[in-house]
């Protein structure tokens, strides 16, 4: 199958505008370069109650929005890391995207605004992810949300936050993860399977692109043999959360999140893998652009709520 011919249009019409690849600017022009993606990640849908406030991380306060239905019932939660390359976006190009998933799940979802690369580099993102997780099972009660039903997730370096969190959540018994949420996730820093070479470059992220995020999200050599920075890493994946993974046909990363579901499996933990045809990397939050988005947000939605039942 081909690419969708609304994701097409929208390709073609990025690749028109001339703007700099992230490796051909300064980090403060990319950003800038991003500040329409909440258009197109479409109108934010109605919902019950969104609550924006701080809450203090291990070296910053972190902002948080707090996605709730319906009043009043104690309810599962997903504690969402947004993705970017841990270098951009923020919470406003997720903003609808966290409606719908909290709209089409009937769950909390609580997304963290975490620091960034190249000024906070790893293990920074990552342990404010940890610690927005942490937050929200101490404040289960207050929060309305069931102890119990709290899962993570993420797309790209999110969803690596995500598996990282969810290694380090077995690692400390900290918690006992409900499920691991994992959209086209970047787990492998080494990247040599097929899709980086089949899919580098024309679909939006190319593979040069996702090598300059690895570097600036790795301070070190040693971080790339770190499980909660490198997930693909680590030495066992038994006992972690249940996960749910998702990849798109026409994305670098492709075979980084088939191939991150086969480890799981073969350590015991249930995996439900999708692979969705004729899409790219990044159309989680493009449901200005493409119907896709909600197709993924209901699958998503009916996947952690089958895990929790």
């Amino acid at each position: 199958m081909g690419l969708k011919p609304e994701l097409i249009a929208y390709l073609e019409a990025r690749a028109a505008s001339g703007l700099p690849e992230v490796w051909q600017a300064p980090v403060e022009t990319i950003r800038k370069n991003l500040e329409n993606r909440a258009v197109q990640s479409g109108e934010p849908e109605n919902i019950y109650e969104v609550i924006h406030r701080y809450i203090p991380g291990p070296t910053s306060d972190l902002p948080l929005r707090i996605y709730r239905p319906i009043k009043g019932a104690v309810l599962p939660a997903l504690v969402f890391f947004h993705g970017g390359g841990w270098v951009l976006n923020n919470l406003d190009s997720y903003e609808q995207a966290m409606r719908s998933l909290a709209n089409k799940g009937q769950f909390v979802v609580i997304a963290v605004n975490y620091q960034k690369a190249p000024e906070l580099p790893f293990p920074v993102p990552f342990d404010d992810c940890y610690a927005t997780l942490l937050w929200v099972a101490q404040n289960a009660e207050k929060l309305g949300i069931n102890p119990e039903q709290i899962g993570v997730g993420g797309d790209s370096a999110g969803a690596n936050l995500a598996a990282g969190v969810a290694i380090k959540a077995r690692d400390t018994g900290d918690i006992n993860l409900a499920f691991q949420l994992l959209i086209y996730p970047c787990n492998d820093v080494e990247m040599k399977y097929d899709s980086a070479y089949n899919n580098g470059v024309g679909y939006g992220l190319s593979t040069q692109a996702m090598e300059w995020f690895w570097e600036q999200y790795l301070s070190k050599k040693s971080d790339a043999k770190n499980p909660y920075a490198v997930p693909a890493s680590a030495k066992d994946f038994r006992g972690v959360a249940p996960a749910i993974i998702t990849t798109a046909e026409f994305d670098p990363l492709l075979d980084d999140g088939y191939n991150y579901a086969d480890l799981l499996r073969k350590a015991g933990v249930p995996t439900v893998y999708r692979e969705y045809e004729g899409v790219i990397h990044g159309y989680f939050t493009l449901a200005g652009i493409t119907p896709e988005a909600n197709v993924l947000h209901n699958f998503v939605a009916d996947e952690i709520n089958a895990i929790l039942t």
